[in-house]
């Protein structure tokens, strides 16, 4: 018998799915509740607001990436490896196949929609600092702790910049040459 998946399962992935596909304002607790398949009640009873909903959305994206990058991680190894395993996970989330096409970072797309001092503004940029970390971390191997921290912020850069023109493209084709971009400069170490 398959384990029986929760109410709060069903409404993270169902939130996911429509918070990514039509964004966060446009998405109404009934649409989720609708879309989860569970009575209205289980989003109170797990959730205290649709805010406290699009925290732990945010939340699971995150989380939902660094396993992306585990992945990856463990095939790459440190140094070199480390860096492309950090361009490999988003490449693998722009190539996840989402329901509507790929929209570029989900977590930037829903920073757009919060409010200047929301706390789910906060979930996102500390996600984006432990990426810069996570490559500056790798980048240490192979150069100076000031050179690779330099790099790291260079690197997160062109990666931000290439995840957002994928999403308007729809497709990774750019964020694939980023990773070619980010290949020569670590080589050039």
């Amino acid at each position: 018998m398959p384990p029986r998946i929760t109410a709060r399962t069903k409404l993270l992935d169902a939130a996911a799915q429509l918070f990514y596909a039509e964004g966060i304002s446009a998405t109404g607790i009934d649409a989720v509740i609708a879309k989860a398949g569970v009575a209205k009640m289980s989003l109170y009873n797990n959730f205290e607001s649709k805010t406290g909903l699009v925290m732990a959305y945010l939340e699971a994206r995150h989380q939902e990436w660094l396993g992306l990058y585990q992945a990856r991680l463990e095939k790459a190894g440190d140094g070199a490896g480390g860096v492309l395993a950090v361009v490999d996970a988003y490449i693998d989330h722009a190539e996840a196949g989402y329901e509507h096409g790929f929209r570029g970072c989900g977590l930037l797309n829903a920073a757009a929609e919060l409010p200047a001092g929301d706390p789910g503004r906060s979930i996102v940029a500390a996600h984006k600092l432990q990426v810069e970390q996570l490559l500056a971390g790798h980048l240490a191997s192979l150069t100076t702790k000031k050179q690779a921290e330099a790099l790291a912020g260079q690197i997160s850069f062109l990666l931000e910049g290439a995840i957002s023109r994928a999403g308007l493209e729809g497709n990774s084709a750019l964020l694939l040459r980023a990773r070619a971009m980010i290949r020569d400069m670590v080589e050039a170490l």
